[in-house]
């Protein structure tokens, strides 16, 4: 029978309910579970396509190509899985289902309302999601952890919250528990632990009709145990269902908090889970990665030259491969944002300042990487920062826009179009060098784009990138853009020792790009960081790491094998499941 693990949280959004939720699974994962993940987000948007980064953080991209919550990606990295759009779940497919149920009369002739219909929808969906199978294996999962996205007690939330007080019934008991996340706030002036946010938000929640089984505190420092036995008298919970999840250094450290607290002998419990609840191998596994990112000593320094700098979710995904990468070769990773706005000659005039720190931050870096990104804004910039990647012989790697930019900067430098663009910037331009790919529709913005996995193939024995992917002849990645490089113009780059190394199966799309004498020059055009694992770093990143600490020579003179200390993988070869390297901090109460 299926197991259901409902996440819900409280006092403010932003709390961690996806690390939770994927810290939960990956310790029922490593006691020899199937599980899968599904995240509820109670916004009326169809899809995460149209977003501001700086509104929701970055667009997660999916095999299928569905543009989905960045959560989704905490969830295929920390449990090693693969998942479909389908396993995030928005007010907008809800509600856009029963509209199309009701306009084919589906109904009958009943009034359609929240309650039984959107309702009754929203539990169809998670019961047949819950079964997709999402591992290699084709297994049908066991456990289903559904994170709700938002806080209690919001009313956009509030049709979710009563499909699943519903839904506790119809799956019975053992079958369904509820974790709930709070935050513990812990006032400067007095440094004590404070609980009445936590006792409001479960006395909400009991008032909904949910019942937390878990009351997981977020607090910065570990939870005191009077603090606990409060909290238990007050939320209606024995002692041990009250879980401490403070600060760390590492959120590997996450799922060992929890296991170390009994949260796995208690699911087992109340889920009637026969399962082993003795340490596991896996688990100590993870115990030494997060030892081993503490005490790492070396560092190494990549610019991220971007346009939403301001805000780190923003390029959540590529920050965790540059983080899996640097551990993979034993580095610290110091990431310094530059914004590229201030990069560009015009804030010399406006904001000297600006501009000189933005340069000197690009300058100081060992290597630097262009992401990719949307718009006009800031693109100059990007070139500046490529020109002099290019020309100081500093490792470069270009991602989506960034490979884009990367042609339009050789080409206006070194072939002397000096007018050369993207038509995406500049549709008048005489030498349109990225154009827009002839399947885009421009009629609606969501869900248009090349999206999802595709296959690019190496035209050459000899590319770097090749190497890396361990010579393979293709790689399957997953792509996000309506724009592409000009292929009629392909020629005029070679000629100069700018090559398209890896281009699509029909050859009409240029994937992959790499410069000839130069420590490390790549662009792709897909997104290789929605792949990465802490244990299989994604390898243009790995390549831009091993180069910015100048390795990468020996590492491939080696066969692309890391020492024995550099990397996680056991004496059998085999490695431990996903998980990330971050700092889990609480979000600062005054922005909420």
């Amino acid at each position: 029978m299926m197991k259901y693990i409902l996440v819900t949280g409280g006092v403010i959004s932003g709390i961690g309910k996806g690390i939770i939720a994927s810290s939960v699974g990956t310790i029922l994962k490593s006691c020899g579970l199937h599980v899968t993940a599904i995240k509820i987000d109670p916004y009326i948007n169809i899809d995460a396509g149209t977003f501001s980064p700086y509104e929701h953080g970055e667009v997660f991209v999916l095999d299928d190509g569905g543009e989905v919550d960045l959560d989704l990606g905490n969830y295929e990295r920390f449990l090693d899985i693969r998942l479909t759009r389908d396993n995030n779940l928005t007010t907008g497919k809800i509600y856009q289902s029963v509209i199309n149920k009701e306009r084919r009369g589906d109904y009958l002739g009943k009034t359609v309302q929240v309650v039984p219909h959107i309702t009754d929808a929203i539990q169809e969906w998670v019961v047949k999601q819950a079964r997709v199978p999402v591992e290699d294996d084709d297994v049908e999962p066991q456990v289903c952890v559904i994170e709700l996205g938002g806080t209690v007690g919001d009313i956009e939330s509030m049709p979710f919250i009563e499909a699943f007080r519903q839904f506790q019934f119809k799956v019975k008991r053992e079958n369904f528990c509820n974790i709930h996340v709070s935050l513990i706030p812990q006032p400067s002036a007095t440094g004590e632990q404070k609980t009445k946010p936590t006792q409001s938000s479960v006395r909400e929640l009991r008032g909904l009709g949910l019942s937390p089984d878990l009351i997981m505190c977020r607090c910065s420092t570990v939870l005191e145990n009077s603090v606990k036995e409060k909290i238990s008298m007050f939320c209606h919970v024995e002692p041990e269902q009250v879980i401490c999840v403070h600060d760390v250094s590492s959120i590997y450290k996450v799922p060992l908090l929890l296991e170390k607290q009994g949260v796995v002998s208690y699911l087992s419990r109340r889920l009637n889970m026969p399962i082993e609840t003795r340490p596991r191998k896996m688990l100590t596994k993870w115990k030494e990665m997060s030892d081993r990112s503490d005490r790492l000593l070396e560092q190494c320094s990549i610019a991220l030259v971007g346009k939403y700098t301001k805000f780190s979710d923003s390029y959540a995904s590529v920050i965790k491969a540059l983080e899996h990468s640097a551990l993979a070769i034993s580095h610290k990773l110091e990431v310094k944002y530059v914004d590229s706005a201030h990069l560009e000659p015009s804030t010399l005039q406006e904001e000297p300042v600006k501009y000189h720190e933005a340069w000197q931050k690009l300058c100081s870096a060992d290597g630097v990487l262009v992401p990719g990104g949307f718009g006009v804004r800031g693109t100059e910039g990007k070139i500046h920062a490529i020109s002099w990647a290019r020309n100081q012989k500093k490792p470069f790697l270009g991602v989506c826009l960034g490979m884009q930019l990367a042609v339009c900067e050789f080409a206006r430098n070194t072939l002397g179009w000096t007018d050369a663009n993207s038509t995406e910037f500049d549709p008048e331009s005489k030498h349109p060098v990225v154009i827009d790919m002839p399947e885009h529709n421009p009629g609606q913005m969501g869900g248009t784009m090349r999206l999802g996995k595709r296959r690019t193939i190496f035209k050459t024995n000899n590319s770097v990138l090749r190497k890396l992917y361990g010579d393979a002849e293709y790689v399957d990645e997953r792509h996000r853009h309506r724009f592409e490089v000009n292929p009629e113009l392909k020629s005029h780059f070679e000629e100069k020792g700018f090559r398209f190394v890896g281009q699509d199966v029909e050859g009409e799309r240029m994937e992959v790009i790499e410069l000839d004498d130069h420590p490390y020059f790549v662009g792709v055009q897909y997104h290789p960081e929605f792949t990465s694992r802490p244990m299989k770093p994604s390898p243009p990143y790995l390549g831009l790491l091993l180069a910015a600490a100048g390795k990468l020579q020996s590492y491939l003179q080696k066969g692309c094998r890391l020492s024995p200390r550099d990397t996680y993988s056991d004496q059998s070869g085999s490695s431990s499941p996903d998980s990330e390297i971050s700092e889990l901090k609480l979000p600062s109460i005054s922005n909420e």
